[in-house]
């Protein structure tokens, strides 16, 4: 099932397949938000596929002067399968190419199976912003540098 798994741009296309499976793999995510991430010509969003099963998700924002990650997920059932990784990778590498000294990123201070993702990337915490999820738990700032 997890064979030849690759990154894509996502496509407009891609979209329809989520209106129906965003449950699968994510509680925070909601359509619009997914929708609206899509649209924003400041963030570049990728999949990972299995064939024809989409399986991860993972989005770059580009403001001026910085590139930040705003997300990477899995579906749930696939969880634990080097998906994470292979979206991490590919943010790296569009991150490189757009000539980023760093990259940023947030990620909730409990979610130590992420943590550990982005620490085998040889992300560095930075700092914490408190109660940014939710207004209850706080993000772990974390950064790469790229050059």
């Amino acid at each position: 099932m997890l064979n030849n798994i690759k990154c894509y741009l996502m496509k407009k296309e891609d979209l329809d397949y989520f209106k129906n499976h965003l449950s699968e793999f994510d509680e925070f995510w909601k359509f619009d938000l997914l929708k609206s991430e899509f649209e924003n010509e400041l963030t570049t969003c990728i999949i990972a596929k299995n064939e024809e099963d989409i399986v991860g998700f993972a989005s770059l924002w580009e403001p001026p002067y910085e590139i930040h990650i705003n997300n990477i997920f899995v579906k749930k059932d696939l969880r634990k399968n080097n998906i994470g990784s292979i979206l991490l990778e590919k943010l790296i590498e569009i991150a490189k190419e757009k000539n980023k000294e760093e990259l940023t990123l947030e990620v909730n201070i409990n979610n130590i199976p992420a943590i550990k993702l982005y620490e085998k990337y040889n992300f560095i915490k930075v700092g914490i912003r408190k109660k940014y999820y939710n207004n209850e738990d706080d993000a772990l700032i974390m950064n790469k540098k790229l050059i």
